[in-house]
């Protein structure tokens, strides 16, 4: 079983928690922050995985910082050597006038790049600049802190490209993290075929 315990204790925050990677997409997630506890759980039941975080801390940044290291850091224990993984995913999600596409790539070398298609010109924070999540204070650039740490630690390398953003904030960032999940269920499953890691090198760091 790809099953994982989630421990994160700083001086900042405590976090704690599970994850399965072979899950149905049940979650427990308790953050202090509910747009977070939103996302979150749309992620995992999405993409199947049985996610439990809770946790707690002083400032919104580091637990946001910091639950993205620590669901990190579990997703690239409980895949192990990679052994039979598919590697990569892609998946391209509607929602109301929202369409997003993710694509991952378990590389071990992390990266995010994000763009919106008809304004390559300006980035997401330009694009995003004053909108809020619902009533709340937490913005597109929170939700890409949580993306850049939790990439960073699981080693992974993902591109999304915002097609259509008539939609609110809300809708944006909900289409980007169902996708994320959908992508990474592909990315993770395993192909009964493949024998070894994914990749020519013989090795994903």
């Amino acid at each position: 079983m790809r099953q994982v315990e989630i421990k994160r204790k700083t001086n900042e925050v405590e976090i704690i928690g599970s994850l399965s990677l072979d899950g149905v997409g049940k979650t427990e997630i308790t953050t202090g922050i509910e747009p977070l506890n939103h996302l979150l759980t749309l992620f995992a039941f999405h993409g199947l995985f049985d996610l439990k975080i809770k946790a707690s801390g002083d400032l919104q940044h580091h637990l946001i910082e910091d639950i993205g290291i620590a669901v990190g850091k579990a997703f690239k224990e409980a895949l192990a050597g990679k052994e039979g993984i598919n590697r990569y995913g892609d998946f391209s999600l509607v929602m109301d006038k929202v369409l997003v596409e993710v694509s991952v790539d378990i590389s071990g070398r992390p990266s995010l790049h994000g763009v919106f298609e008809n304004n390559a010109n300006l980035s997401i924070t330009e694009l995003t600049k004053g909108k809020r999540f619902d009533d709340t204070e937490f913005t597109f650039t929170h939700a890409e802190e949580f993306l850049e740490s939790f990439l960073q630690h699981c080693g992974i390398s993902m591109v999304y490209v915002i097609k259509s953003s008539q939609g609110d904030l809300h809708h944006i960032l909900e289409a980007l993290f169902k996708a994320m999940g959908k992508s990474l269920d592909q990315a993770t499953l395993i192909d009964k075929r493949r024998q070894g890691v994914p990749s020519t090198k013989g090795i994903i760091d």
